[in-house]
C-alpha cells in the first residue's frame, strides 16, 4: 500500500451488478409457473473519491487520490445490534487481512470485540509492514460483512489500539516509514487486504518466525516484546488474520475488481464493482483473460510477484497492487517533476505511451501498456481518479526493496479493466491460484 506523498489535497457500474436477471419458466398442462432466479449478492460497490469525511471537510480538508474504497459492517461476535458500518475502507490486492483504525470504532463495539489471546493468556498484538509504513495494534474478533458475504468471529487488527498496545515494539517501528495509526496517515478508515495469500503471514509465523509482512506479539500489561507463533487457518479457530475472502463460506477463491476507464484529465469520482469468487456465480466467470500465475507464500521473495518486461529490463519482483495509487518504476529518460511537493513523480512534457509486458510464473504474457501523464498537472485539479500517474522509487524516501527490480502497477492500472486475483491453493476457473488475470 502506498499513499500519495505530496502535500496536495491528497461511472459506470456493470449491468451484472443486479445479478439474477429474468426467471425461468416451466409448463404443465394448460398453465405455467415461473421460478425466479435468486438475486446474486457476491459483490459490493467500489468507489474512488476524496476519502473519509473526517479528512475532506473543514478548513484543512484534503482529498485522497487514486484510492479505491468499500463499505463494510462489523458486529460484536454473535450480536445483530452492536454493529457498525464503516465506509472508506481501502481495497488492497497487495496485502492480506482487515485492519481498522481504532479512532473510527465506537466505544460500545470496541469493548465487545474480544482480544485474541495466546498460550500465556495474554492479548495478542500484531505489526504489519507496508511499503510506506507499518500498522501496529491488537488482534480482535468481530462478525464481518461485505456485500452479501459474511464471516463469523473473524480476526482483524485494530490499528492504534490503546492499553498494552500503546507502545510499539522497536522491531516494528525500526522497519521505517510512517506509523499508519490514524485516518490521516492511512488515507482511509481501514484497509482490507485481499491479495493472493489466504492468511497474512502463513508459514513464516507458524513457527514463531517473523520473515513475512506480519509479526505477532505476546502483549502482557507491561507491553508487547516477545514474538510468538500463530497458526495459519482460514476457518475457526483462527489465529493469524485471514484474507477475508478466503474465510468466506462460498465465493472464496478470489476476487474481481472492475473499474471504468478514466479520461486523460481525470474524474471527480469513479464507481465500480468488487466481485467475490471466480467462476462461482454467473457474474464472476473467467473468460478470455490471460492468467498470470505468481510466486507463492513459500517463495523466498514472498507471494504475489510476477515479471515485468520494460525497455529491455526483466523485472521479476513486479506486482499488481490496488493499494498503490500510482505506477512506480525506474526510467531515467522520463522527466521528473520539479515542484517541491512533487519529488519523485514523473512530469513528461506531453502524454507518453509506455509498453511494459507482464509475464507470469507460467510464462504467459499480457500487454500492460499505458499512457503516462504529467503528475503535477493532474494533481492541480480537484479530480480524485487520475490516470497514468507515475513515479520513481528513489523519490519516495520510505520505499526500499524490492523496487530496484520491480514495476508496481498501482490503481491506475485497474482503470478500464477487470482484474482477477486468485487465492493460493484455490482452484479458480481451470487454474489453481495464486494468479492475476485480466
Amino acid at each position: 500500500m502506498l499513499k500519495k506523498l505530496c502535500a496536495f489535497s491528497l461511472v459506470l457500474a456493470l449491468a451484472a451488478c443486479g445479478g439474477g436477471g429474468g426467471g425461468g419458466s416451466s409448463s404443465s398442462g394448460g398453465g405455467s409457473t415461473s421460478t425466479p432466479t435468486p438475486a446474486l449478492t457476491n459483490f459490493t460497490t467500489l468507489t474512488v473519491d476524496g476519502g473519509p469525511t473526517s479528512l475532506t471537510t473543514g478548513p484543512n480538508g484534503v482529498l485522497q487520490d487514486d484510492i479505491a474504497y468499500v463499505t463494510i459492517t462489523i458486529c460484536a461476535p454473535g450480536s445483530t445490534t452492536n454493529c457498525q458500518t464503516i465506509d472508506h475502507v481501502q481495497v488492497d490486492t497487495g496485502s492480506v487481512g482487515l485492519r481498522i483504525e481504532q479512532s473510527v470504532l465506537n466505544a460500545s463495539l470496541l469493548a465487545a470485540m474480544p482480544t485474541q489471546t495466546d498460550a500465556s493468556s495474554n492479548p495478542v498484538g500484531e505489526c504489519y509492514g507496508y511499503v510506506d509504513g507499518y500498522a501496529f495494534g491488537s488482534v480482535r474478533a468481530a462478525d464481518f460483512t461485505i456485500g452479501g458475504e459474511t464471516v463469523s468471529s473473524m480476526p482483524l487488527q485494530v490499528v492504534g489500539d490503546t492499553g498494552a498496545f500503546s507502545t510499539i515494539p522497536s522491531a516494528c517501528s525500526s522497519g521505517g516509514g510512517s506509523n499508519l495509526n490514524t485516518v490521516a496517515s492511512l488515507g482511509a478508515n481501514g484497509i482490507i487486504g485481499i491479495g493472493v495469500s489466504t492468511t497474512d503471514c502463513g508459514v513464516y509465523c507458524a513457527s514463531g518466525g517473523n520473515n513475512g509482512a506480519a509479526t505477532y506479539y505476546d502483549c502482557p500489561s507491561s507491553g508487547c516484546v516477545t514474538v510468538i507463533a500463530r497458526a495459519a487457518s482460514t476457518t475457526a479457530p483462527f489465529q493469524q488474520l485471514p484474507n477475508p475472502v478466503a474465510a468466506m463460506a462460498v465465493d472464496n477463491n478470489g476476487t474481481i475488481m472492475t473499474l471504468p476507464s478514466v479520461p486523460s484529465t481525470g474524474s471527480a469520482t469513479l464507481t465500480g464493482t468488487l466481485y467475490f469468487g471466480i467462476g462461482t456465480q454467473t457474474n464472476n466467470k473467467l473468460g478470455s483473460q490471460t492468467v498470470l500465475t505468481t510466486t507463492t507464500s513459500t517463495s523466498n521473495l514472498g507471494p504475489g510477484l510476477i515479471t515485468a518486461i520494460y525497455k529491455g529490463q526483466t523485472l521479476n519482483e513486479s506486482f499488481i497492487d490496488s493499494g498503490t495509487n500510482l505506477y512506480i518504476f525506474v526510467d531515467n529518460s522520463i522527466t521528473q517533476c520539479t515542484g517541491k511537493d512533487f519529488t519523485g513523480y514523473y512530469c513528461p512534457a506531453s502524454p507518453t505511451s509506455l509498453s511494459p509486458t507482464l509475464q507470469g510464473q507460467n510464462s504467459a504474457t499480457a500487454s500492460a501498456g499505458f499512457t503516462l501523464y504529467n503528475a503535477q498537472t493532474l494533481f492541480s485539479g480537484d479530480n480524485t481518479a487520475l490516470p497514468g500517474i507515475g513515479g520513481t522509487p528513489t523519490g519516495f524516501t520510505n520505499i526500499g526493496t524490492p523496487y530496484p527490480n520491480s514495476f508496481d502497477f498501482g490503481l491506475p492500472f485497474f482503470f478500464g479493466r477487470s482484474v482477477y486475483t486468485a487465492l493460493e491453493g484455490r482452484t479458480a476457473g481451470t487454474t489453481v491460484g495464486p494468479y492475476f488475470a485480466y
